[in-house]
């Protein structure tokens, strides 16, 4: 909703650049911004703000056009609609690795020019690549605040605390999302992002024989912490192929095939999933119902295109299909509408466009019973992986994983605790972890015990509609 401002131009109002001023669409002291009448955006500023910027560096005499009305003096600058002009802190998040750059690559030129002005008051100017202080009396806040809160659509977090901005904005990716900090002047730590997803060095001779010796492969493999069929499934069918691109290639191997994770609630699809995006450091892009379902004929076909469009502009990246029933299910059921053949067919022709595109796509569902069999056939998803409950030595190796992480006392038991815990879904086994660390910081101890991780587990009842038999991965 747009409120209505005070504006200082009437509608129809004519810049000296020929742009005609509609509605006034944001406003300071000394400052308004409005929407032209060809779509895109007027700045227009009282001519003692404008002379600062002048005096500053940060614009010349010839970006900026002189005009009175009224008997005040103002100065104006129009942008088209293909470029950003708002205030920082209402500027919609970035949709795209570019836009993020665009941005980052205006605080760092203003910053060349203006070290010490405060810009989380700034008006975004893209086409000239600068943040324009507005000067106003609030408290001044750091720049790496003010570009984290950017980058993540008004989240004030540092672009500095990498990990909680990385979780703000997976849709980047890590390797991404490192390229735009940097493009904005700020050091980030390879610690702190962990594996980037680049190839490992191949020595020529390896080359010429289309294989990486041994001892030159990646050091450090994707885990999955109580799933070892499913870690072996993955490394071998999806990160082996992008670590080892070359060897691949040359054998007509361009891209991992994209797959169908299924099983019960809480066997784990969803963890898995998380932690290869992680490994991946690539952008993420998620269909769900939530975000894409539209009661309007066309409207979620439209929405799931500009979601692979998106996936493919950031590639190399994951596409995530959540619950691939609500879109995908058998188009020969009696329920099913035209609109609905049409979903089914957007994804039919948008799913190997992005492959080649180098988008990996991972399905997950509950139901594969109800998938259209024109989407499970191969070419389409190649691998279709049954994840069942976690067996109790799955169980066990996700206890160890989780408490090696923590501070713990020597009388803890796993093996007790994994046979309590085997058949439950695996965010049970977390979250007893979770509960009994916080059970045990209640009680004043600094450091988890068995006793804490029993009371968990005996206030962490199994859910009714929990699957609790134990199956192995399987695959179709």
């Amino acid at each position: 909703m747009i409120v209505a401002l005070d504006a200082w131009l009437p509608v129809g109002f004519s810049t000296p650049d020929g742009e005609r001023a509609r509605l006034a669409l944001h406003e300071g002291t000394d400052w308004q911004i409005y929407e032209a009448q060809g779509g895109g955006r007027i700045l227009v500023a009282k001519q003692l703000l404008a002379a600062r910027w002048i005096e500053s560096g940060l614009l010349d005499t010839s970006q900026i056009r002189s005009f009175e009305f009224c008997g005040e003096k103002y100065c104006e600058f129009s942008s088209g609609i293909d470029y950003v002009l708002a205030p920082v802190i209402e500027s919609n998040s970035p949709e795209s690795k570019n836009e993020a750059i665009s941005f980052a690559e205006s605080l760092k030129a203003t910053r060349n020019i203006d070290a010490t002005s405060s810009v989380h008051d700034a008006i975004y100017v893209e086409r000239l690549s600068r943040l324009l202080p507005t000067y106003s009396l609030s408290a001044r806040v750091s720049d790496d605040v003010v570009f984290g809160t950017w980058l993540t659509g008004g989240v004030p977090v540092s672009v500095q605390s990498f990990r909680r901005l990385r979780t703000l904005t997976n849709w980047l990716g890590a390797s991404h999302l490192r390229d735009v900090v940097v493009k904005g002047g700020f050091e980030v730590s390879e610690k702190i992002i962990g594996p980037k997803p680049s190839s490992p060095k191949i020595s020529e001779q390896s080359k010429t024989a289309g294989m990486a010796k041994p001892e030159e492969q990646k050091s450090t493999q994707f885990s999955l912490a109580g799933r070892p069929e499913l870690e072996l499934f993955i490394n071998e069918h999806v990160v082996d192929i992008i670590e080892n691109e070359a060897r691949y290639k040359a054998l007509g191997i361009e891209f991992p095939s994209a797959i169908i994770l299924h099983g019960p609630p809480g066997c784990g699809k969803t963890f898995a999933v998380e932690r290869l995006v992680d490994y991946l450091g690539w952008p993420s892009f998620q269909i769900e119902a939530s975000s894409v379902a539209s009661p309007y004929i066309h409207e979620t076909s439209k929405k799931v295109a500009e979601v692979f469009d998106k996936a493919m502009e950031n590639a190399p990246a994951v596409l995530v299909i959540d619950e691939m029933e609500a879109f995908l299910s058998e188009r020969q059921s009696g329920m099913s509408g035209q609109h609905h053949v049409e979903e089914v067919a957007e994804f039919l022709r948008r799913i190997p466009e992005a492959i080649k595109n180098r988008v990996l796509i991972i399905a997950m569902t509950n139901k594969i019973e109800m998938i259209d069999a024109a989407i499970l056939r191969r070419g389409r998803f190649d691998h279709v992986v049954k994840v069942g409950m976690a067996s109790e030595e799955e169980v066990h190796a996700l206890l160890e994983k989780l408490v090696k992480d923590l501070p713990c006392e020597n009388d803890i038991d796993v093996a007790l605790l994994a046979k309590r815990l085997t058949g439950r879904p695996l965010s049970d086994v977390a979250f007893a972890v979770r509960e009994g660390a916080r059970l045990a910081a209640r009680a004043g101890k600094d450091k988890l015990d068995q006793s804490s991780l029993l009371l968990a587990m005996d206030a962490t009842p199994l859910r009714s509609n929990d699957e609790g038999t134990s199956r192995k991965i399987g695959f179709i």
